[in-house]
C-alpha cells in the first residue's frame, strides 16, 4: 500500500489520467452492460418435441420415446442425463449435456440423430422440434390483445402471422406462440350417414382432396422465340369451391364432397382460453434468450409495437402485462440512491470526526471511482 502511496506521489498527472480514464469509461462500460432479473447460467439443455396427434400417452412412450432415448445414449455425446414426458400426441424428451460441452455440437447431432431414427417410427411422425434453452430463459413482458369487433380467430391470426414475426427480430428474444384464441384451420364436417348410404369412407374423402387440391410444376415451353413459364393449378380459390370437388363416379352418378360432407373455414377444439376485462382475448408472451439485457430487448419491443399498429386494425388494443423492465429500474434506482446515500454519510462521518476537508473530497472522489473501475 505504501509503495502505491510512494508512486502516486511520484507520478501525480498519471494517476490524474486513470481517474479522467475511469471516468470515461466507467459509464460506458456500465451502459453496455446487460441488465437482467437473474444472470445468464448456462445450464446445457435441449429439448426435442415429438408430435403425433391422436397417439395415446402409452404408444408415445414406447413406441416413440423409448426408441429415441436409446438411440440418443448411443450417438449423442456428453449426455449428464435425460428426462421425457409423454402426453396425449405429445412426447417431450430433455437432454442434459455435461458442463463445457460445444452445445452448437450437441444440437447436431441430436438433429442428425432425430432425423435418422424417423423411420423406426410409427408411419406418418413428423420430425420433431429442437429447442435449445437455458434457465436464464423466462417470460420478461406479455402482450394481452383485444378487440371489440374482432374475433378470437382474427386475434389470434394476426398476433401469429403479423406480430409474432415483426417481434421475433428483436435480438435476444423469443416469441412462442400466441396463448388462447382460435387458430385458423379449413374443416371438413364428414356426414357419417351420407357416407355409409353411398358406400364411402372418410378415406376416400382424404384422397379425393389430397388428388385434387395441389399446384404442380409443369416447368417452361418454348414457343418460338419465347420461352413461357407453364403453372397448372389444381386448388381452389375459394373454400366453398372445395364442396364441389368429386369424391366417386357410382353408376354413372358423380358423387361430390358436398353430398357426404361440408368444407369450411373453420378452428380445431379450442384448448386454452384467455380473458381481459372480461372479454376473450390472445396472450403474447416474450422471453429472453442467451445473454441479451432485459430492458434492451423490452425497449426494442416497445419500439416496434407503435409502427407495427399502423397496419393491424385500428380496434385492436395491445396491453403490457408482466413488464419486467419496471422491476429492473427500480432495483437499479434503488442500487443507485442507496450508492449516493452510502459515499454521502461515509463523507460526512470523516469531515465530523477528522475535520479535514481534504480528506473529505478524497474519499468523495474516489468511492465513485472504484464503483466505476
Amino acid at each position: 500500500m505504501l509503495a502505491i502511496v510512494r508512486l502516486a506521489l511520484r507520478r501525480p498527472y498519471t494517476f490524474v489520467v486513470l481517474a479522467i480514464l475511469i471516468v470515461i469509461l466507467g459509464p460506458l462500460a456500465a451502459m453496455r452492460t446487460p441488465t437482467d432479473i437473474f444472470p445468464d447460467i448456462k445450464i446445457p439443455v435441449i429439448a426435442v418435441v415429438w408430435t403425433y396427434r391422436g397417439l395415446p400417452p402409452d404408444d408415445m412412450s414406447g413406441r416413440v420415446i423409448y426408441y429415441y432415448e436409446r438411440q440418443l445414449s448411443s450417438s449423442v455425446n456428453d449426455i449428464e442425463h435425460i428426462e421425457s414426458q409423454s402426453l396425449p400426441g405429445i412426447g417431450i424428451v430433455k437432454i442434459f449435456f455435461q458442463p463445457g460441452v460445444d452445445i452448437r455440437t450437441a444440437t447436431a447431432q441430436v438433429t442428425s440423430i432425430s432425423q435418422t431414427v424417423l423411420k423406426q417410427m410409427p408411419p406418418g411422425i413428423t420430425p420433431p422440434q429442437i429447442l435449445n434453452y437455458n434457465a436464464s430463459t423466462v417470460p420478461i413482458l406479455q402482450l394481452a390483445l383485444s378487440s371489440p369487433t374482432m374475433s378470437e380467430q382474427q386475434l389470434f391470426d394476426t398476433g401469429q402471422n403479423f406480430i409474432r414475426p415483426s417481434l421475433a427480430a428483436v435480438a435476444g428474444s423469443s416469441i412462442p406462440a400466441p396463448y388462447g384464441g382460435k387458430e385458423r384451420q379449413i374443416q371438413v364436417d364428414l356426414n357419417p350417414q351420407a357416407l355409409q348410404a353411398k358406400g364411402l369412407s372418410a378415406q376416400d374423402v382424404g384422397v379425393a382432396l389430397s388428388a385434387q387440391n395441389q399446384i404442380v410444376p409443369a416447368g417452361t415451353a418454348k414457343i418460338g422465340g419465347f420461352e413461357y413459364n407453364v403453372k397448372l393449378n389444381n386448388s381452389p380459390e375459394a373454400v366453398d369451391e372445395l364442396n364441389n370437388l368429386p369424391v366417386k363416379t357410382v353408376g354413372g352418378a358423380t358423387i361430390y364432397i358436398r353430398d357426404v360432407a361440408h368444407v369450411r373455414d373453420g378452428y380445431p377444439p379450442q384448448r386454452n382460453v384467455v380473458r381481459v376485462d372480461g372479454r376473450r382475448s390472445v396472450l403474447m408472451s416474450v422471453l429472453k434468450t442467451g445473454s441479451a439485457s432485459t430492458l434492451a430487448i423490452i425497449s426494442g419491443v416497445k419500439a416496434i409495437l407503435p409502427r407495427l399498429q399502423e397496419s393491424l386494425p385500428p380496434s385492436l388494443h395491445i396491453a403490457f402485462l408482466n413488464d419486467q423492465s419496471v422491476f429492473v429500474k427500480a432495483a437499479i434506482s434503488g442500487v443507485v440512491k442507496e450508492g449516493v446515500i452510502a459515499a454521502a454519510l461515509t463523507s460526512l462521518m470523516i469531515l465530523l470526526f477528522l475535520g479535514s476537508w481534504r480528506s473529505t473530497v478524497i474519499i468523495a472522489i474516489s468511492i465513485p471511482l472504484a464503483v466505476l473501475c
